[in-house]
């Protein structure tokens, strides 16, 4: 009996040990129950080593099979071990267990199994949740799992855990190796690893945060993402055998993952990931993407997509409104400039395209023979593409821009503004040259994207209310030449009829002259450029206010501060600055960044985004009437100019005899000007409807709570490093109070306006 109990506790089931096998009197109540707990420790120990040998070869999760591997090994063994140990004792006649008459209490025996019953049990429910999880590959839920059951308040279990932890946290740290090391992805269990490949047409490395084990933070997590695209960057333009820096720094990188203690602890082991991705960028990223590089991309993005330039907007405004008038010359289809006709309008990729083209060469000609000259403009010219929208995917965000600028891309998706250029959506893309993609996302381009086409609509609307100004003959009478008599009379009863059906036109558009005037000056001096003088002093440790204060122009835009900094010395934006105190100048701080590309691409990304916030982009109670505005002042403008065209015929008519039989001018001159004070009207309160919002917006507190949250300061305590900060740039307080000078806009004067 006592051999069939040792055999069985082996993992031989025994039919003796069954519960109707020792259901007879001739045994007492206590020794069923002894024999009932070897029993169910004999079926534990078969039902371990079943689910360890199945999912040891089969589990779709390398952490997972490690584990079982582990519990076949060790624990396995170990009780195995204990159960031979317990048959020498009986052999040799160990007193401890063999009494008197070498009778052994089977109570002496099934005491040495005590502590094992509870490990034994607890081993068994972990490989049953192993097996349950077998479909999801979970590594990172076992390990969290295991992690809890450390602190369970059992010794034995604990240790056990303990042990298991060791083994899974390995397993995981050789895949995070093969990754923040090489940029490989693991051959075995990928699925289970944080780090999946994306489906095409991305094809692009993306964070699956439900394969992160609880002790990585989403920082640590971005890191290590940013640390591995990084180094498949490099074998894609460079050597395939690319690694950190090197074999030494590898091998030291790996000895430092390496003897982080288990379990592993969220602090250091960020730490050490951190220690890793400075090694890439002090030893290959700053070759890759030198300071100037990444500047220069800046740059050009601030000038031509956030407008720096102006004469770009105003080229490119006047381009588009040329070939869309021509469009229609050509086809002898003037119903563009009635209500329905900026609905009508059909353009191609190609002259959108020639649009562009035709732009550059007006820029160019501005320069003269000077143009050649500026790098720049040739760099916008390869980069920078005017394209139709298409109907596609937007570009995946990474984890980190999910938390920063998530729902800032998704409300700018929906955005009209695209529309205003040509009535058709339209965008300014570019074309981004590898490795800058490393710092500036696609989604980052489609923020800046739209920001343009919202910037760039009310510069054009401004643009081409001003050049109704321009229409001399439909705003000013010339004095006849003297002896012209009753011509001249007539000419001058002409133009009084006109001058007084346009009066109320001609203040109209200047009141909304006026709202755009301030409305653009403020988003454009204060907003746009006051958020780039910021990032860019973050960026180079050079402050442009102090040069301002130093005798600098009043002022003058952040690009100034950018450009002295890279011309004053060629630094490597990803190293420290160690260059000696010898030769520098007394009163010159050593406050150069030192910024990998990681911090730098999660400081761009929180600058766009924010910057889209303090734009008002992401309101859409005020975006919405904007546009409204915005569409009302093109039917102005397009009202204006039919009804300039029907007078200049009129005057042919009456003047030198051109009649066109085809067309009744007076009826049109009537439609159009009844058109005209319509959308006088509208425009009117258009203004009045976004001049609301921004009241309204001034006192809402969640509003207000969220600007002031995005301009507190912040530092970072692992470096010592100050991380960038917008900083309290703008105000709607300051753009309604430059706006109430306009009060003379509101409703209770409507019956001035329709007085004339």
């Amino acid at each position: 009996m006592l051999h069939e109990i040792l055999l069985s506790l082996s993992g031989h089931p025994s039919p003796l040990l069954r519960s109707c096998s020792f259901e007879t009197d001739a045994i007492t109540l206590p020794e069923r129950q002894l024999l009932a707990s070897a029993a169910h420790l004999s079926n534990v120990h078969v039902d371990l080593v079943a689910h360890a040998s199945r999912l040891a070869s089969s589990h779709p999760s390398a952490i997972c099979r490690a584990v079982a591997n582990a519990i076949q090994s060790r624990h396995l063994s170990a009780f195995q071990r204990k159960v031979l140990d317990v048959e020498e004792s009986i052999l040799t006649l160990d007193p401890e267990l063999v009494g008197a008459y070498n009778i052994v209490p089977l109570t002496a025996v099934m005491s040495d199994f005590q502590q094992w019953r509870r490990i034994m049990e607890w081993l068994l429910e972990t490989a049953r949740f192993m097996a349950a999880k077998s479909n999801t590959c979970q590594g990172a839920d076992l390990i969290n799992r295991l992690r809890v059951d450390v602190q369970s308040g059992y010794r034995d279990v604990a240790e056990t855990a303990l042990s298991l932890v060791a083994v899974a946290e390995t397993a995981w740290l050789k895949h995070v190796s093969a990754w923040v090391l090489y940029g490989r992805l693991p051959t075995l269990g990928s699925a289970d690893f944080f780090v999946q490949k994306s489906q095409p047409p991305d094809d692009d490395f993306v964070c699956a945060p439900q394969h992160l084990p609880s002790f990585v933070t989403p920082a640590t997590a971005a890191s290590m993402l940013y640390i591995g695209k990084s180094l498949n960057r490099i074998r894609a333009v460079g050597d395939a055998s690319s690694s950190i820096g090197g074999l030494d720094h590898v091998s030291s990188k790996l000895q430092e993952l390496a003897s982080l203690p288990f379990p592993l602890n969220s602090a250091s082991f960020s730490r050490t990931i951190a220690s890793i991705r400075l090694s890439l960028s002090e030893n290959t990223l700053s070759k890759l993407l030198p300071l100037a590089k990444v500047l220069e991309m800046l740059q050009l993005l601030r000038d031509f997509l956030l407008l720096g330039r102006g004469e770009f907007a105003l080229a490119l405004t006047q381009e588009a409104d040329d070939k869309i008038r021509n469009r229609w010359r050509r086809a002898g289809n003037l119903s563009h400039e009635r209500d329905s006709g900026l609905k009508n309008l059909t353009i191609k990729d190609g002259e959108v395209a020639a649009v562009l083209n035709r732009t550059w060469a007006v820029l160019a000609s501005m320069q003269g023979r000077h143009a050649d000259e500026d790098d720049q403009l040739e760099l916008a010219r390869d980069l920078l593409r005017l394209q139709l929208t298409k109907s596609e995917t937007p570009p995946s965000l990474s984890a980190e821009q999910k938390l920063v600028s998530a729902d800032v891309a998704t409300r700018l998706e929906a955005l009209p503004f695209q529309n205003l250029l040509f009535s058709v959506p339209a965008v300014l893309h570019v074309e981004l040259p590898s490795p800058l993609d490393m710092v500036i996302s696609p989604a980052d381009l489609q923020i800046y994207s739209c920001i343009n086409s919202y910037l760039l609509s009310l510069r054009r609307a401004h643009i081409r209310l001003t050049d109704l100004w321009k229409m001399t003959s439909l705003r000013r009478h010339h004095a006849a030449p003297m002896g012209a008599g009753e011509h001249a009379v007539t000419l001058r009863r002409r133009w009084s009829a006109r001058s007084a059906a346009l009066r109320s036109s001609w203040t109209t558009a200047s009141a909304v002259i006026f709202f755009l005037g301030e409305t653009e000056g403020y988003l454009q001096t204060e907003v746009v450029a006051g958020m780039w003088e910021t990032f860019s002093s973050w960026l180079t440790g050079h402050d442009a206010r102090q040069d301002r204060r130093g005798g600098g122009p009043s002022g003058a835009p952040a690009p100034a501060s950018v450009q002295d900094g890279q011309a004053h010395e060629e630094q490597d934006l990803f190293l420290p600055d160690e260059t000696s105190d010898h030769g520098r100048k007394a009163d010159a701080p050593r406050n150069h960044p030192t910024h990998d590309p990681q911090t730098l691409s999660t400081a761009h990304t929180l600058f766009l985004g924010t910057l889209a916030r303090r734009l008002l982009l992401t309101q859409s109670s005020f975006t919405e009437p904007l546009y409204a505005l915005l569409t009302h002042i093109d039917y102005l403008v397009l009202h204006m100019r039919r009804l300039h065209s029907i007078f200049i015929s009129m005057d042919l008519e009456a003047d030198a005899g051109v009649v066109d039989a085809f067309v009744d001018l007076e009826q049109e001159e009537e439609g159009v000007l009844a058109l005209l004070h319509a959308v006088e009207g509208k425009a009117r309160k258009g203004i009045e409807a976004v001049v609301d919002t921004l009241r309204a917006l001034e006192s809402d507190p969640k509003f207000l709570a969220e600007w002031e949250a995005e301009g507190a300061m912040a530092e970072d305590e692992s470096s010592g490093n100050r991380r960038y900060a917008p900083g309290k740039i703008g105000g709607i307080d300051r753009l309604l109070m430059k706006l109430d000078f306009g009060g003379w806009l509101g409703s209770r004067h409507d019956e001035w306006y329709q007085n004339g």
